[in-house]
């Protein structure tokens, strides 16, 4: 069964620009141990998300979760009002499609957070700093948040962009 941390390495993989990369690296990046990447890919490719041999993630099928089973399996937790980095439709690209009066803003809990709003659990407890260092991670992550806490229209466009980014721009 899939842990939310194999996901983010999913996304962290189904981003356009992640070129060559070994597990260390992938870990490095993302907060996790090369091992936890490594087990992380074991079960997505018992579910067929991932080819181990070709070293790359099944697009369709990722979408396929993230579309119609992630917001069930990883259901968002809010916690209240927090400090931290924005998130769903309060982060790009949906706050550039969306018109956001910007009260109540989903944010991932961070200490050196800017933005004030309703906190929502990341994925993993690492996803603030993977996101700050590298945007279409970000936009990816906050997309699936989109999909987990936004109403039918959020959640439709999120679905789009996330599908164009991932099958047109990373390539399937």
């Amino acid at each position: 069964m899939l842990r939310p941390q194999d996901l983010y390495v999913l996304l962290k993989l189904a981003c356009p620009s992640q070129g060559s990369w070994t597990f260390a690296s992938v870990g490095h990046e993302l907060g996790l141990s090369a091992s936890a990447v490594h087990r992380g890919l074991e079960r997505a490719a018992s579910g067929g998300l991932y080819q181990p041999r070709q070293k790359r993630i099944v697009p369709s099928a990722l979408i396929d979760l993230l579309l119609h089973g992630a917001r069930y399996v990883y259901p968002a937790m809010r916690s209240g009002e927090a400090r931290g980095l924005p998130t769903a439709w309060a982060a790009a690209p949906l706050s550039e499609a969306l018109v956001f009066s910007g009260e109540h803003a989903p944010v991932w809990p961070d200490a050196m957070g800017e933005v004030r709003g309703m906190a929502i659990e990341p994925l993993h407890p690492s996803v603030p700093d993977a996101a700050r260092r590298d945007h279409q991670l970000w936009e990816l992550l906050a997309l699936f948040d989109a999909i987990r806490v936004g109403g039918p229209r959020e959640r439709a466009l999120a679905g789009e962009l996330m599908e164009k980014k991932i099958v047109e721009e990373g390539g399937e």
